[in-house]
């Protein structure tokens, strides 16, 4: 007869990492489908697969919940970046790795870009304001790095003189609108916006826009994979 310890549960404290793993999973489709206000811990305790005193035993309450996803949707983000910026790359591939590597993280993960615009839409009516930690700790550092390429670029002539206060929100914007508008992009194409061969064509329509908007001289670079 097998023992009670020998074997652990997910819905139990014996396999923390993976308990953990299972909510935040969970939570990250109840709060991009949703939001903050309609998710609900019973909903995310049911699609993890654990009782909500085991919810509540890593996470304190919604908000904290709450507050652990965007952890991950951000910490993520900027680890996947790190990489990119520390290459020692000329800047006009630097910032199209940039922009790649950004692209590629929002394709793998597209319920993300939904609970971002849910964060950005709230603020000032949810309980808790998660919003100037992050500003803090991601996206004052990640605009600084992205400042610094575009800086670089423009002293040697590379690219165009761009306010980047403007250039790297619209940047930004022209990487995560597509999944951020894919019901209804699905509903212009009558067709699955989010195929592979659709995902790889938006990329590259992507980076030749970066290039054209940015990119000094005859070396734009059309559609090229970083």
């Amino acid at each position: 007869m097998e023992s009670v310890t020998a074997k652990s549960r997910l819905g139990s404290r014996g396999r923390p990492e993976q308990s953990r793993a299972a909510i935040l999973q969970a939570a990250v489709r109840e709060f991009a489908r949703e939001g903050v206000a309609g998710a609900r811990t019973d909903a995310i305790a049911r699609a993890a697969k654990v009782n909500k005193a085991l919810l509540y035993y890593y996470f304190k309450d919604k908000e904290a919940l709450y507050g652990a996803v965007l952890e991950q949707v951000f910490g993520g983000l900027v680890e996947h970046l790190g990489e990119v910026f520390s290459r020692d790359l000329p800047p006009r591939e630097k910032i199209l790795a940039y922009a790649g590597a950004h692209f590629d993280y929002v394709a793998s993960h597209p319920l993300y870009p939904r609970i971002v615009q849910g964060q950005m839409m709230g603020v000032g009516h949810s309980r808790t304001n998660h919003l100037e930690r992050i500003v803090q700790k991601y996206f004052r550092p990640l605009f600084g790095r992205i400042a610094e390429v575009l800086k670089k670029g423009q002293s040697t002539g590379e690219f165009r003189p761009v306010d980047p206060l403007h250039f790297i929100p619209s940047m930004i914007a022209v990487i995560v609108f597509y999944f951020t508008s894919a019901p209804v992009m699905r509903l212009m194409l009558g067709a699955d916006p989010m195929t592979p061969e659709r995902v790889a064509a938006r990329r590259a329509a992507v980076l030749d826009l970066i290039s054209a908007s940015l990119f000094q001289g005859s070396g734009k670079s059309r559609g090229a994979r970083p």
